[in-house]
């Protein structure tokens, strides 16, 4: 079901109510659909091979249509009970078991490089076909993962109360929750300790404009809330010790939110980092260049201004790293022949210029980390006139989502 479907009925604009065959998901993470007009739908809360007989639209533009899925005639094998009245905002893949999560990520992903028209003749040391593309690594767990969480506050007209919320998908409602199942246990109680105190209080709820936490490995929790028209408090650092390096970052800084299964990605990293020069662009708070490359002469670049700071801290007593403070298409100078480049990029991908220069100075090793694969299959084409790839491996980082993180190493041709 979608959440609070009873309340959402009397506000929504209009439902669809017609037979709908579902077709496949596709990389956004809805599932796919054709209207008996030919309009393409969009669906939430819905899995390949489910007849739906009833949807509510949240958007009718003249191609498509996009909504959720609020009756069925008939359901897939694979769909199951979610875990949280507030799935559809948080984790929508809830309705499906775990094996079939994973196998779809894998079959999306293979249809994305398919659609750039890259082929793999060798892979992975074995001939790429269909049935062998590399599965989803994980470390089994589902829930409970998420070191990092933002909650909306909602205030209950009847229990006169404020609640944790999230924002509904698909509109600017808020669905008040009693549970989460994405984040860590600690911070949902470290949340629900400061609601509890603002009740006692009695705040309104319409001065905040949001509630941010985080927890390390050890459950230590830092974040608070944020006040609308108001600077942005500083809370506590973290830290959290990955690959026997200790690391600081902020609440609301750039680090990963699910570090067992970020760990996995980081072992098969190190293993490809053959060179004694490393450039780690997008560096963030330096988690990756630092992890993989504690015996190089390591340049890690960064263009915000805050993660660099943390960075830099994250560089005290490494003689071998300097940090810089640049946007990544920015600094191609520190780019040189007899490199590993490591590449983490935002979900835009690589600017053009940085992709110029890579091709015109042609590192040894490229090392490209992406938690979108549309836009690192784009970027991958272009290295591709100068590279052949030799590792593909996708990382589940965000169970119960559509979201996954790509791992794709890059060797120059000779």
């Amino acid at each position: 079901m979608v959440e609070n479907n009873s309340k959402k009925r009397k506000k929504s604009p209009r439902y669809i109510t017609e037979r709908i065959k579902i077709e496949k998901l596709v990389p956004g993470g809805q599932a796919l659909a054709t209207l008996k007009d030919g309009k393409k739908i969009f669906l939430w809360n819905a899995l390949p091979g489910e007849i739906v007989t009833e949807v509510e639209v949240w958007k009718n533009k003249s191609h498509f249509v996009e909504g959720a899925a609020t009756e069925f005639e008939t359901t897939s094998s694979h769909r199951i009970d979610v875990h949280d009245d507030c799935y559809l905002s948080t984790s929508p893949w809830q309705i499906m078991d775990y094996e079939y999560e994973l196998a779809e990520k894998r079959e999306i992903l293979q249809e994305i490089f398919h659609q750039q028209k890259i082929a793999f003749t060798k892979l992975n040391d074995v001939v790429q076909t269909s049935t062998n593309f590399p599965a989803v690594e994980t470390d089994n767990h589902d829930f409970f993962y998420r070191n990092k969480m933002e909650y909306a506050l909602y205030f209950d007209h009847d229990d006169q109360l404020i609640h944790l919320a999230f924002h509904s998908r698909g509109s600017h409602r808020k669905i008040p929750i009693q549970k989460s199942s994405l984040e860590r246990p600690e911070i949902l109680a470290k949340a629900q300790e400061i609601i509890d105190e603002l009740n006692f209080k009695h705040e309104d709820a319409r001065k905040f404009q949001s509630l941010i936490l985080r927890c390390n490995q050890n459950g230590e929790v830092s974040g608070g809330l944020y006040e609308n028209h108001q600077p942005h408090p500083h809370f506590s650092t973290l830290q959290d010790s990955i690959l026997g390096q200790t690391y600081s970052y902020s609440v609301n800084g750039f680090f990963q939110i699910n570090l067992p299964v970020y760990k996995m990605a980081l072992h098969e990293i190190k293993s490809w980092v053959n060179t004694k020069n490393v450039l780690d662009l997008y560096a963030g708070v330096g988690t990756i260049g630092l992890s993989v490359a504690q015996n190089c002469d390591l340049t890690l670049v960064e263009c915000n201004k805050s993660a660099c700071l943390e960075m830099e801290t994250n560089c005290r007593g490494k003689s071998y790293a300097k940090s810089i403070l640049a946007k990544s298409e920015e600094a191609i100078e520190y780019i040189e022949p007899d490199q590993t480049v490591i590449i983490d990029p935002p979900r835009a991908g690589c600017e053009p210029k940085l992709l110029e220069k890579i091709l015109e100075v042609l590192p040894e090793r490229i090392i490209y980390l992406s938690c979108n694969p549309v836009t690192q299959a784009r970027d991958v084409k272009i290295l591709l006139e100068k590279y052949r790839i030799v590792k593909i491996q996708p990382y589940n980082f965000f169970p119960r989502t559509p979201h996954l993180e790509n791992l794709i190493i890059l060797q120059r041709q000779h």
